[in-house]
C-alpha cells in the first residue's frame, strides 16, 4: 500500500475518537479533519474543546464510560481511536488511576467488541516499554523489566494495555496499541509534559536536571503515527512512537532559545530531586492534598532509556521529523499565550 492508498484510506474514514479534549486527542482530531474524514468526538459536557474548536466535527456528548453512551456514539463509525487517559502519577491514592484507565476502558472496549470497526487504536504509553539495561536500546519486545518500581499509573496503564490486547487475541477486536513518549508540541492548552519547556521559554526555569533525559516526539507526528496505525497496524501489535532520547538539559535549553529566553544554567544533580520528591510526599501526606512534584514521579523522570522506533517505520511508514522543532513552536506558543492573558 502507497502513500496516495493510505491518504486515500484515512480520508475515507468514518472515526469516532475519545479523548479529543487532550493534546494527542485533539491533533489527531485536525489531522483526521484535514485529510477529510468524518470525524465524530465524544466529549464529556465539562471537557476543553480549545483543540478543536472552530473543525466541522460531529460532537456528541455524555460520559465516555457509559455503555449506552458509547455505544450511540460507535455507531455508522469503522474506526476508534481511544486517547483517553489520567496521567497524574502523582495521586497518594492511584484508585482514580485505575479507575479511568482500566475499568473506564473495559466498558469502551466491550461496546467495541461488538462493533463493526476495522481498527481500534489504542493510545498508550512508553512507560508500558522496558527501560535498557547494559546500554541496549529497548523496543516492543524487550521483557518488561522495572515492574518493582512502577507505581500506579504505569501499574494502571500497564493493565490497560494489557486488557486492549486481550481483546484482540480473545474477541476479534482490530486493536492496535501506540507506545507514544513524551509528546511535545502546540497548543497544548493543559500542560503536563510540556511544563518545563512552558516554564523555560518564560524564562522562570533557572535550573536544569543534570544526568537524566526521556524519549521525545512532536505532537503532530505522535497523531500522524496513529492515523497511519489505523491503516497499516498490525491487529495485536504494539508500535513505539518516539523520535530519540533528549536530555533534561537539551529539553529546557532549546525551549529558551526558541523565544530568546536565558537559559537555564544551573544543573541540579538528581539527588537533589530525590530528596525534595521526598519532602513533598511528606508534605502531602501532612496536608492531605496531591502535590505536583513525588517520588514516583522523580523516580518516572529518571527511569528512562532510549527505545527503537524501528518497528513503526518498517510496518507504519512513520518518518519522525526532528522533535526540537515542536519544542520550539510550543515554546513560542506558550509565550505568545501569555502575552495574551
Amino acid at each position: 500500500m502507497g502513500a496516495d492508498d493510505d491518504t486515500a484510506a484515512i480520508a475515507g474514514q468514518r472515526a469516532l475518537v475519545l479523548g479529543a479534549s487532550g493534546n494527542v486527542g485533539a491533533c489527531v482530531v485536525r489531522q483526521l479533519a484535514a485529510a477529510g474524514a468524518d470525524v465524530r468526538v465524544l466529549l464529556r459536557a465539562s471537557s476543553s474543546t480549545n483543540g478543536i474548536d472552530g473543525l466541522d466535527l460531529d460532537r456528541r456528548y455524555g460520559n465516555p464510560f457509559d455503555p449506552g453512551t458509547v455505544a450511540a456514539a460507535m455507531v455508522d463509525r469503522d474506526v476508534v481511536y481511544y486517547c483517553i487517559v489520567d496521567t497524574r502519577a502523582e495521586l497518594r491514592d492511584p484508585a482514580p488511576l485505575f479507575a479511568t484507565n482500566v475499568e473506564g476502558l473495559r466498558t469502551v472496549l466491550d461496546v467495541a467488541a461488538g462493533a463493526d470497526l476495522r481498527r481500534f487504536v489504542f493510545c498508550s504509553t512508553i512507560g508500558t516499554i522496558a527501560v535498557e539495561r547494559d546500554g541496549a536500546t529497548v523496543d516492543e519486545d524487550t521483557p518488561f523489566n522495572w515492574a518493582d518500581r512502577a507505581g500506579g499509573y504505569i501499574q494502571s496503564r500497564r493493565q490497560a494495555e494489557d486488557l486492549v490486547l486481550s481483546y484482540a487475541r480473545e474477541h476479534a477486536l482490530p486493536a492496535v496499541v501506540i507506545n507514544v513518549s513524551n509528546p511535545y508540541g502546540p497548543p497544548d492548552w493543559q500542560p503536563r509534559q510540556g511544563v518545563f519547556v512552558q516554564m523555560a521559554a518564560l524564562g522562570k526555569l533557572p535550573f536544569y536536571i543534570r544526568g537524566v533525559g526521556s524519549e521525545v516526539v512532536g505532537i503532530d507526528d505522535a497523531a500522524e503515527a496513529m492515523l497511519r496505525a489505523s491503516v497499516r497496524g498490525r491487529v495485536g501489535e504494539r508500535y513505539i512512537v518516539s523520535e530519540r532520547f533528549m536530555s533534561h538539559r537539551e529539553l529546557v535549553t532549546t525551549a529558551a532559545a526558541a523565544v530568546g529566553a536565558r537559559p537555564p544554567r544551573i544543573g541540579v544533580p538528581m539527588a537533589v530531586v530525590r530528596v525534595v520528591a521526598g519532602a513533598a510526599d511528606v508534605a502531602a501526606a501532612l496536608l492531605r492534598r496531591n502535590l505536583p512534584l513525588s517520588r514516583q514521579g522523580a523516580w518516572l523522570l529518571e527511569h528512562t532509556s532510549p527505545a527503537s522506533h524501528a518497528k513503526a517505520t518498517r510496518e507504519l511508514g512513520w518518518e519522525p521529523q526532528p522533535t526540537e522543532h515542536f519544542i520550539a513552536r510550543a515554546a513560542q506558543n506558550y509565550l505568545r499565550r501569555s502575552r495574551s492573558t
